[in-house]
């Protein structure tokens, strides 16, 4: 007696595990945060190199944004250092990002956390900081960041 309730209480666990098994997947609700997608004018102070302008280049990846969790190709410039891809995560206002210059030699990547609010003209705006372990013995920074049209 005992074993048949408990064989139904497993079959009715162990049974929706089959699908993804077969590949099938759950519905994932349609993204529904704030796309920060863009080019991004911005001015930083970092802690060994000094003040820099650079340009940021978010843009939303779809098919990996679920409801109010966003994912981002991310794509730093900096004149005179070089190209610094990545990828972000957001929730609501704020966002985590991965970055690393093209170029391995100098050990220059890190991780950044970022806030957004609407900008003086009415388009998004961030303040990040970020940490870089490797560069230089350990570096930090911030930037601060406007939407171009």
């Amino acid at each position: 007696m005992l074993i048949r309730p408990f064989a139904l209480v497993a079959f009715a666990i162990l049974a929706p595990l089959g699908a993804f098994a077969n590949g099938a997947q759950a519905a994932q609700p349609a993204f529904s945060g704030p796309d920060y997608s863009g080019r991004y004018a911005c001015t930083g102070d970092d802690a060994k190199e000094g003040a820099y302008s650079a340009t940021v280049t978010l843009e939303l990846v779809p098919e990996h944004s679920t409801g109010k969790y966003g994912a981002y190709a991310f794509t730093l410039d900096v004149p005179g250092f070089g190209t610094y891809p990545g990828h972000a995560a957001a929730k609501g206002a704020t966002m985590a990002i991965y970055f690393a210059n093209t170029d391995p030699a100098p050990r220059d990547f890190g991780t950044g956390i970022a806030t957004f609010a609407p900008g003086r003209s009415g388009r998004w705006s961030f303040t990040k900081f970020y940490y870089e372990p490797e560069f230089k013995g350990g570096n930090h920074g911030i930037e601060r960041c406007e939407q171009q049209p």
